[in-house]
């Protein structure tokens, strides 16, 4: 029996599911199949992780830089390129019934990028909001054409009507082809507007004080040094409120998990159907002293949840990037993945071993391009020019400065190392294991020979495409293997670039 498929991707969503109010989601979920512990996105901002999500491609090979239409986010050159060989085009041709409610990227539906009227290839039902989150008052396009809405809960509640349409597409469905739903709910990214039944939960829950929460950002990056430490009490009370609003926001997509799962069990499906929860990046509130956003490289903005069910669920716990989604959804679907030109990699064999060979791997690249503004902001002329993403009290999120690459690794040492593309060439490493909040920046503590190997390791993956960037860690395998073997490992070692 041909596998159905649902994928559920919210917004700017933290790791840590268990304490949310995703309950019921965790439950049918995450207990019913797999959590993944080790779940991260290649890059921490929504248009280019979603266009990764969407590409199997690391930002380098599909080049959305960020949110902006210059930036390549849903540009008419995305279209032409990446966008005609995502993953939902595959599915089609293996006579999969596709439909897509929700956020697609932020510069979807902008005059100079084709209008509403523009539909992704792939896509049978179309339902996608124009621009970024809205919950209410905000344009669609269906299917190509404009529908407007206002503020009514009934009628325009957007992550409710997100739902209630895929009902509707189950319902009309032909039963002789498999089908699949990609729904991308707009929480719990801001303006944070909650169903109006739960404004009023979790009203004495504020923002987790543990791990970097409003820690000085010592040995960082130039971003990072900037904040002011201890935060104000308007920044506090400013990230509880949102903290709390963004939980508000979930509990319509814990319900859309909820009702989705009970119809797929009363049409027979659920048995037979593979579910994925996950979100396009992580999010911070008060680490390092940074009030609300996503864009860096710490772990709070690069890991993500990710939960899967379906048939032979036994899973590993193996890293897994947001890149594997769409190799990983072909593989289910029968696709031959030798012909498509993925730098992801399917992680069906992680989990269901009874379905699937293979091998995980050791190491990943993280890559970001930061924004700024030309001119500096009035209300903030001690910083200059180059930052975006400021709060009233100067404390900015991003900058031009902030464009960095990171290798993470997992197997023999657990350490992120990157470099910055800034007047420093500035340097941060850390020891994941004895430091998890990332607090000392070990650059200085590190063995040079690790520090060479993890610098080419980072230069061969930032220049990697499709099967390239699987043969770089499958290497790094072969070598250990060479090591133990008395050999000497000849990978990353020799030839040493200048960087």
């Amino acid at each position: 029996m041909v596998p159905q498929l649902t994928a559920v991707i919210t917004k700017d969503k933290t790791l840590n599911i268990a304490s949310t109010p995703m309950k019921k989601t965790k439950t049918l979920i995450g207990d019913a199949g797999a959590t993944f512990l080790n779940a991260f996105t290649a890059t921490p901002l929504c248009c280019p992780s979603r266009s990764s999500i969407l590409t199997g491609r690391y930002p380098h090979n599909h080049a959305v830089r960020n949110n902006s239409l210059s930036g390549n986010c849903s540009s008419l050159l995305w279209q032409k390129g990446p966008e005609s060989e995502a993953f939902p085009l595959y599915l089609r041709k293996q006579k999969y019934q596709t439909f897509f409610a929700g956020k697609y990227l932020n510069q979807y539906g902008r005059k100079e990028a084709g209008d509403v009227g523009h539909v992704p290839p792939g896509w049978d039902q179309w339902h996608a909001l124009v621009g970024n989150s809205q919950y209410y008052n905000y344009t669609l396009s269906v299917n190509g054409k404009e529908e407007k809405h206002g503020d009514s809960y009934e009628k325009d509640y957007l992550t409710d009507l997100i739902l209630n349409r895929s009902l509707s597409f189950l319902d009309a469905k032909n039963g002789k082809h498999p089908f699949f739903l990609m729904l991308s709910p707009p929480a719990p990214h801001s303006p944070w507007t909650a169903a109006p039944q739960y404004q009023k939960e979790f009203s004495d829950v504020k923002a987790p004080r543990d791990g970097s929460f409003n820690k000085p950002g010592k040995d960082k990056h130039w971003l990072l040094r900037q904040p002011v430490n201890p935060m104000s009490n308007s920044s506090l009370n400013f990230l509880d409120d949102a903290y709390r609003k963004r939980w508000q926001t979930l509990i319509s997509v814990d319900d859309m998990v909820d009702t989705l799962v009970k119809k797929l069990d009363n049409m027979k499906e659920l048995d037979n159907t593979y579910i994925f929860y996950t979100s396009d990046n992580g999010y911070h509130t008060g680490q390092f002293s940074l009030p609300i956003d996503k864009r860096q490289l710490y772990e709070f903005d690069i890991r993500i949840p990710l939960m899967v069910r379906g048939p032979g669920i036994k899973p590993k716990q193996a890293p897994v990037l947001n890149i594997d989604l769409a190799p990983t959804i072909l593989d289910i679907s029968g696709f031959n993945l030798s012909l498509v030109n993925m730098d992801g990699q399917s992680f069906l064999s992680q989990m269901a071993p009874s379905l699937r060979n293979g091998t995980a791997r050791p190491f990943f690249l993280v890559e970001y391009t930061g924004e700024g503004h030309p001119l500096q902001d009035p209300a903030c002329p001690k910083l200059g020019p180059g930052l975006s993403q400021c709060f009233p009290d100067c404390v900015c999120e991003d900058a031009y400065n902030n464009t960095y690459a990171c290798v993470r690794t997992f197997v023999e040492h657990n350490l992120q190392y990157c470099e910055f593309a800034d007047s420093e060439s500035f340097v941060e490493v850390y020891n994941l294991t004895s430091d998890p909040h990332q607090l000392e920046n070990i650059l200085k503590k590190v063995d040079p020979t690790l520090l060479q190997t993890m610098n080419q390791r980072l230069i061969k993956l930032q220049s990697c495409v499709g099967s390239s960037c699987h043969d770089i860690t499958s290497q790094t395998t072969r070598s250990r293997a060479d090591k133990a073997a008395g050999m000497r490992p000849k990978l990353w070692l020799e030839d040493t670039a200048n960087h």
